[in-house]
């Protein structure tokens, strides 16, 4: 790949921004794990968060696009030693890909560590969509790969997928552990959440595999009805279950209406029962919005070192509803990072302590490992 003088230029900022000095870079000195915490997390524009944790032990979670001190960040990247402290490293993917390098959309990343590279599936707005004369063009599904979680990931040379509007968003990828498949899910644009098979290079489709949809819009009136549209895809496995969380209908903006929702199946590849379909309840939401925090959405699901699951998911604060985003797409909602505890009950999850909503006290925190500084 042929990069252009601007492309050159972005590049090398980015590998200078991860390479500043370790006193700008490191995380919260590694002390004793807090005793308890206060939401949220991570009090930036910090939305569609994918949290793992990496070999070096610390936790990395990656964010959509932002604007941060002026200056537009692809894929935000943050490191913690806890879960609770939180430092932005910078951008994650500093070069767009060669056929997204107009545009400023990269949405919802997500990150896989396989035999120390790691992968990164994401969204992103091809240079065509912007062109008047192919109105058909929509969003793609995209991949990039590095060495370190920190990055810089380098995005591969053609789309993994393209389509019309926003149909191709918000890829989460899963090792089935029962079956060794390596598996891509996504979907939004008011279609269903799908799933297909990876090839082993981990960038590609698996020759002659074919997609399988999952779980489909409700298109059903009632006010509290969230599934009008699905999007945010995470899977895990527990004791038997693979657990779908998904999110819906409309995240941003003056009629935001978000929440985070789950379904279940034996298989990873479904056929999966939503939380309604089998307790007989209006929806299937687990964690819905109150009186301090709105929208809450688009999670991923980490493991502490105790052993206990921790919901890591953007929402709105009604202090301070907006920010200067990059574009109109995000209708200049301000998504912070907010997390909250899992626990499993009667087969499905719900979120502690505050009965489905995000915590606004001091709750208990994280067991963490305890970690070296960065050098």
């Amino acid at each position: 790949m042929v990069l252009s003088f601007s492309e050159l230029f972005c590049w090398l900022s980015g590998v200078l921004l991860l390479a500043v000095p370790a006193a700008a870079q490191r995380p919260a000195a590694a002390g004793p794990t807090p005793a308890t915490y206060v939401n949220p997390v991570w009090n930036a524009d910090f939305p569609d968060p994918t949290v793992i944790q990496a070999r070096d032990g610390y936790y990395y979670a990656y964010g959509t696009e932002t604007r941060r001190a002026g200056k537009v960040l692809n894929i935000q990247v943050a490191r913690s030693p806890d879960l609770v402290h939180w430092t932005l490293l910078g951008d994650a993917l500093p070069v767009k890909p060669t056929w997204a390098h107009t545009t400023d959309s990269f949405w919802a990343p997500h990150v896989s560590e396989v035999g120390g590279k790691y992968y990164m599936y994401f969204s992103a707005k091809p240079d065509n969509a912007v062109d008047s004369k192919d109105p058909g063009a929509g969003l793609c599904l995209a991949t990039a790969t590095a060495t370190t979680p920190v990055g810089p990931f380098v995005p591969t040379n053609e789309p993994l997928q393209c389509g019309p509007g926003f149909v191709n968003i918000d890829p989460m990828q899963f090792d089935d552990p029962a079956t060794g498949q390596r598996l891509l899910y996504w979907g939004s644009g008011f279609g269903p959440l799908k799933v297909r098979a990876l090839a082993p290079d981990r960038l590609h489709f698996a020759p002659g595999s074919q997609v399988k949809e999952l779980l489909f819009p409700d298109s059903s009136r009632r006010a509290d009805n969230y599934q009008k549209l699905v999007e945010g895809s995470w899977v895990v496995r527990r004791n038997g279950w693979y657990y779908l969380f998904y999110s819906g209908d409309n995240c941003c903006g003056d009629k935001a209406h978000y929440a985070v929702q789950v379904a279940r199946s034996r298989a990873a590849t479904g056929p999966f029962e939503t939380l309604a379909q089998a307790t007989g309840q209006p929806g299937s939401a687990m964690l819905v919005r109150n009186d301090r925090w709105l929208a809450p959405g688009h999670n991923s699901v980490v493991t502490d070192a105790a052993g206990h699951d921790w919901l890591a998911y953007h929402a709105i604060s009604v202090r301070k509803k907006t920010f200067v985003a990059v574009n109109n797409e995000q209708e200049d909602s301000r998504r912070v990072l907010l997390l909250d505890r899992l626990e499993y009950v009667d087969g499905w999850p719900r979120v502690v302590p505050n009965h489905g909503t995000p915590s606004v006290e001091a709750v208990p925190a994280p067991v963490a490992r305890r970690t070296k500084s960065k050098p």
